[in-house]
């Protein structure tokens, strides 16, 4: 019988982390000995750039527009870490088109050029977060990633840009079959910051699944373009992507989000003391 090829996209907040998340995750699950195809839907093309030691991989919409429709699947697709294999969508020329239509034109072109081989394990999505509609929506919409797990952390803007991203995974749910798989903290150091995403997560009907602690040997990684595994194996932090990576691959716990609303979400950042001083902060 063969194995179910697991297509997981990864959302969030832009700046909190996600693809940094992405990367060193995809590294713990090459070295558990997975097949991974990392698909860059960020327009900045930056999802797969520690996996291929900084190399500025061409995207796919700019190796369309200057080779037109005849490419091979070798002109998009690279391969990194441990044969990670890498693609970025990338996006149109600035001002011009919807930078989601990227992510529609690199999923069907990796179809047509058979990149989903039967060997792969995991593919994923690492998809601009702050916007769940049009051409962003694609992998969740049209049922080509079945797992969403979102990066936040416990400041305000992170949490409400992750209960906007589950309104987008409830609408689809039905659809196309998306389930959220729950929410990786990667921690900015906010005050009970551990305690407030683990109560937000379980408002939401799922899981806080990994605290992800913040340490400065993942800017010391990336600086040396590459994922902290694949850096410093035996640092401390290495060890919190590997937990993180059997977590996910162990995960069964796949849910149809349950979005707050503006009200409760409030509520929740008052408990945990999140809303203490911001409307001075930001009053007119």
């Amino acid at each position: 019988m063969a194995k179910e090829l697991r297509q997981i996209a990864i959302y969030g907040k832009g700046g909190i982390g996600k693809s940094t998340t992405t990367q060193n995750l995809t590294a713990g699950l090459v070295e558990r000995g997975n097949k991974v195809m990392v698909v860059g839907c960020d327009p900045k093309a930056d999802s797969t750039r520690l996996l291929l030691g900084g190399l500025a991989q061409k995207t796919v919409l700019d190796t369309l527009r200057e080779a037109g429709e005849d490419i091979e699947l070798e002109d998009i697709l690279k391969e990194g870490y441990k044969g990670t294999r890498c693609v970025e969508s990338g996006g149109p020329e600035p001002g011009v088109g919807c930078a989601g239509r990227g992510i529609i034109t690199s999923i069907g072109l990796l179809e047509r050029l058979g990149a989903y081989t039967d060997d792969l394990d995991y593919v994923f999505y690492d998809v601009l977060g702050d916007v769940v509609c049009g051409g962003f929506a694609m992998p969740i919409r049209e049922g080509k990633a079945k797992e969403i797990y979102i990066v936040a952390s416990g400041e305000m803007m992170a949490l409400y840009a992750a209960n906007n991203i589950s309104k987008g995974i409830a609408r689809y749910a039905k659809q196309g079959g998306v389930r959220l798989g729950g929410i990786i903290c990667n921690s900015r150091k906010v005050d009970r910051e551990r305690e407030l995403v683990a109560a937000f997560a379980k408002e939401l009907g799922t899981q806080l699944i990994h605290f992800v602690p913040r340490d400065n040997e993942v800017q010391r990684a990336e600086i040396r373009k590459k994922t902290v595994i694949d850096y410093n194996p035996e640092a401390h932090q290495a060890d919190e992507y590997r937990e993180l990576a059997r977590k996910i691959e162990e995960n069964t716990s796949f849910v149809i989000p349950k979005p707050l609303t503006q009200e409760r979400l409030e509520e929740i950042l008052v408990e945990y003391g999140l809303m203490d001083g911001l409307e001075d902060q930001y009053a007119i």
